[in-house]
């Protein structure tokens, strides 16, 4: 005799609104912005992105191919970018701040599962990439992370600790390499 399974532990958290909210946006953005040019139209893009919610610098870059999960949990400083393919994985909120470049293919990622329970239900925590900050490409960056100001994260790093201020992280599991200084 086979047991049964529960499927009511595995019903989604986020409510109905926000999933047609979600479609919504999905579509908007697909229509609208991802057809153009990947860095022309930025103040076309930036407004569909404060139609659904973000807050955006009127100098803060997102290109085309971007894909913000949910706008209104995104809030992007002056030079701010979101570069080719960067997957914004914002349920929870995430912050760029001014000058902060989040190059391609990376991956911010607000949310998770919690493995000590059956059900493993989703768990979110907020993401701040700090001013003059770069997370370079196809690096990874994790829920309740922060990026310190003047911090680079190497190509294809794993960052799920806070990174302390211009520090220069690369490798998985990230490694602290050296401090950033900035010669004029």
């Amino acid at each position: 005799m086979q047991q049964q399974l529960d499927l009511s532990q595995y019903q989604n958290t986020l409510s109905r609104k926000n999933q047609v909210l979600r479609l919504f946006w999905s579509i908007v953005w697909a229509v609208f912005a991802r057809p153009l040019p990947k860095s022309l139209c930025s103040g076309w893009k930036r407004f569909l992105l404060r139609c659904f919610g973000t807050k955006i610098h009127k100098t803060a870059i997102v290109y085309s191919s971007a894909k913000v999960f949910m706008p209104w949990n995104l809030e992007m400083d002056e030079y701010a970018c979101l570069a080719d393919d960067v997957d914004c994985y914002n349920v929870d909120k995430v912050k760029i701040g001014k000058h902060a470049t989040i190059s391609q293919r990376a991956f911010l990622c607000t949310a998770s599962h919690d493995i000590e329970k059956n059900n493993m239900p989703l768990i979110t925590a907020p993401i701040t990439i700090e001013n003059y900050a770069w997370v370079a490409v196809d690096a990874f960056v994790g829920m309740g992370v922060t990026i310190g100001e003047g911090a680079v994260i190497g190509a294809k790093t794993c960052i799920v600790k806070d990174v302390e201020p211009w520090a220069v992280m690369a490798g998985s599991p990230a490694k602290f390499i050296k401090k950033r200084i900035i010669k004029q």
